[in-house]
């Protein structure tokens, strides 16, 4: 019986997801198996192992990526972690889109409820 649960994340762009991935500080296999209860396994693209033999994936479900896990074993905070990624994954692509479209950063802070905000710009 599998205990696997996935998780839809707003993540289109798998190198940018890898990426994010470790500048969070995790050690990310590549088109590997996510290890769940009792020797039950799955496939994903971006993977990272955990010492407890429950470890995290994202694969890739048709343009988006989804998060697979045993989370019952994983022992990680399902929602801070969905977040911490999101977050990362949303600031990571906006620094991308205005270098590409030639905006400067001109202020970047962290507000108290956790919320980034950032101040781009451009002479025209």
């Amino acid at each position: 019986m599998s205990h696997f649960t996935t998780i839809a994340v707003q993540v289109k762009n798998g190198e940018v997801l890898h990426q994010v991935l470790q500048e969070l500080g995790h050690q990310v296999e590549h088109n590997t198996t996510v290890r769940g209860y009792h020797g039950g396994y799955t496939h994903a693209e971006y993977v990272i192992r955990q010492a407890n033999g429950y470890d995290l994936g994202f694969r890739q479900n048709g343009e988006t990526y989804e998060l697979v896990a045993d989370f019952w074993g994983a022992k990680v905070n399902q929602q801070q972690f969905v977040n911490e990624v999101a977050q990362k994954y949303a600031y990571r692509t906006l620094m991308n889109t205005a270098q590409e479209q030639g905006f400067n950063v001109e202020d970047t802070e962290t507000l108290p409820d956790g919320t980034m905000r950032v101040v781009v710009g451009r002479w025209v």
